[in-house]
């Protein structure tokens, strides 16, 4: 039995990772639920206890064992330090380590072998590169992958409970007759879709798409794989879909679909949703509250006999952050 704190345990992914605990009986013998100063004073309920919520710092964590970070990077390069001073594991799900070749990006489903006992600090992907790399890498199992190029339909949940809750405030609101007024991203949202709210960087991609560049080469270990990546908000509560072209290692990948439709069906973590006649293929409302990651759509590309088309859906506050943060502490815990 662990000790488990969760630093941002009161917004939305930290709600999440309460939820999977408790679902997954992951085992617990103390929870420790952290958070900002302002949060104090407010509890989460956690297997039908009310337990109050502490203000996170640097001695929130004597006799931790596992210790989830979801409060943003600032607060994780603040305080992973001192948690694992403390001798807990840190699983963090901000970006303040994705980047570092010291520390695994890890989705157990794909690299579970990158993650090795000396691996204190491991960090959680970005919920575009977890989704993404569940539905590829079944495939890269059949056919070398040479190329991505990727759009995506990023829902509110990714940029937080508040951004949720305002995407139903304007949603009201445009169904009373308003004009919606934003009050997180920066343009109206419900009824639209813009470009991804990342910064805009250097090289004409925003810092969301160039994540996802990152990360699916290190989570792969494909540091050559190219990829191209279109970022989108689209108004949806919580699950990110994306559309994929996937370009492989062969002049005829229409002779290898039947091989990869039956790695996509058993492979763990996926579930295939690729019913022509009822036209019923992924779709973020059926992702949402679901562990596996939707793949549908599969077909060849007529531009290139190389090449394959695919749509997926997966819950971003799931597989894209709590589901999958637990999963690497699950993957630990049964090494000890």
């Amino acid at each position: 039995m662990y000790t488990v704190a969760i630093v941002g345990a009161t917004g939305a992914v930290g709600a999440e990772l309460l939820r999977v605990l408790e679902s997954r009986s992951f085992p617990i013998k103390t929870l420790v639920p952290l958070a900002s100063a302002r949060s104090v004073g407010q509890s989460v309920t956690f297997a039908g206890r009310e337990i109050p919520v502490q203000a996170a710092g640097p001695e929130s964590f004597k006799g931790v064992d596992f210790a989830f970070f979801s409060a943003g990077a600032t607060r994780s390069r603040e305080l992973a330090p001192a948690a694992l001073e403390a001798g807990a594991i840190v699983i963090d799900n901000s970006s303040a380590f994705r980047t570092d070749p010291t520390i695994p990006l890890i989705v157990p489903e794909v690299n579970a072998d990158a993650l090795g006992p000396e691996h204190r600090l491991v960090a959680n992907p970005n919920c575009v590169a977890a989704i993404m790399a569940v539905a590829c890498a079944p495939i890269e199992k059949i056919r070398r992958i040479t190329r991505l190029v990727v759009s995506t339909y990023q829902s509110a949940s990714g940029a937080g409970a508040r951004a949720m809750e305002d995407l139903l405030v304007q949603t009201r609101d445009v169904l009373a007759g308003k004009d919606p007024i934003p009050a997180v991203l920066p343009h109206p949202y419900a009824f639209n879709l813009f470009s991804h709210n990342a910064a805009m960087e250097e090289n004409g991609y925003n810092g969301e798409e160039n994540k996802v560049v990152f990360e699916m080469r290190k989570i792969m270990e494909r540091p050559d794989l190219r990829l191209s990546v279109t970022c989108v908000r689209v108004p949806v509560l919580r699950a990110h879909s994306m559309s994929l072209n996937i370009e492989c290692d062969t002049d005829d990948i229409a002779a290898d679909l039947p091989a990869i439709r039956e790695a996509l069906a058993t492979a763990e973590g996926v579930r295939l949703v690729d019913d022509a006649v009822a036209n019923h293929y992924p779709m973020p409302n059926e992702a949402s509250g679901a562990d596996d990651v939707l793949v549908g759509r599969l077909r060849a590309d007529p531009s290139n006999p190389a090449a394959l088309n695919l749509f997926i859906a997966g819950d971003q506050l799931l597989k894209g952050a709590a589901l999958n943060a637990v999963q690497i502490a699950e993957l630990i815990a049964s090494r000890t």
